[in-house]
């Protein structure tokens, strides 16, 4: 076992995973993320992204291969252990936004700070801080029911980051978000960690959202893969557009 290059928050080793049907979900991944970093995980809808996170945070042990995180190894902590590093260090933030219907806006948004046994008062006006940056300060006292999809989104990408965690899992967090309403939200993301020093993995399948991060890694199948784009050939179909080839890296 070697240890992760210093200047690295997050560092993964031929990472595989396979699922529950005996399916692949990685071959051996490996990539390192840097202290304030905002890397984008990209590649089409399959391709492992989800899972690639999933296996980062330390939410499902992988099947091989290494995890660390600032020299902690992930891949040998026992399940309480990764439960606590993900609950004090890390952030996450899923495609779909899952609310507790019983608390309202800023309840929510303060939630993981109250978990970690910050007073109420505190906790409030940090939420509501968050809630204000993401232009959805105006519902803080409204229920999840009161809220369209995208205001839910909003309120869990807030919950997130009102903790300052050391590392952001974006998992496609702007997908319930119009496109008009998708740049201001991942520009107010992008933005807090670069002032808060959040490293951030976003997987994303979009290119334009992919752009807003310091670099991209693009996944294939399960595998890290890096994309050539080939000249037209005349008096092909290929003259219309674009030829690619995917290799693996």
């Amino acid at each position: 076992m070697v240890a992760p290059p210093d200047n690295d928050v997050l560092w993964a080793r031929a990472l595989h995973f396979r699922h529950n049907d005996g399916s692949p979900g990685l071959s051996g991944v490996s990539l390192g993320v840097g202290e304030g970093e905002i890397l984008a995980i990209g590649g089409p809808r399959g391709s492992g992204k989800t899972t690639l996170l999933q296996c980062l945070s330390g939410l499902v042990p992988v099947a091989g291969g290494e995890v660390w995180f600032n020299s902690m190894p992930v891949h040998t902590m026992r399940p309480a252990a990764r439960e606590r590093l993900r609950r004090e260090r890390f952030g996450w933030i899923d495609p779909a936004p899952v609310l507790v219907p019983e608390l309202n806006v800023w309840e929510n948004a303060a939630l993981p700070l109250m978990l970690r046994g910050i007073a109420r008062r505190p906790a409030r006006a940090t939420a509501l801080e968050w809630l204000e940056r993401l232009d959805i300060g105006d519902k803080a006292r409204k229920h999840p029911g009161d809220l369209v999809h995208a205001e839910r989104q909003r309120v869990c990408i807030a919950r997130a980051l009102a903790p300052a965690p050391s590392v952001l899992f974006a998992d496609e967090p702007t997908a319930p978000l119009h496109r008009a309403d998708r740049r201001h939200v991942l520009r107010t993301l992008t933005t807090a960690a670069r002032s808060h020093g959040i490293t951030v993995l976003l997987a994303t399948a979009d290119a334009d959202t992919a752009a807003l991060a310091d670099r991209t890694v693009s996944l294939l199948d399960g595998r890290r893969v890096r994309t050539v784009h080939l000249p037209p050939v005349p008096g092909t179909a290929e003259t219309e557009g674009r030829a690619a080839c995917s290799l693996s890296v």
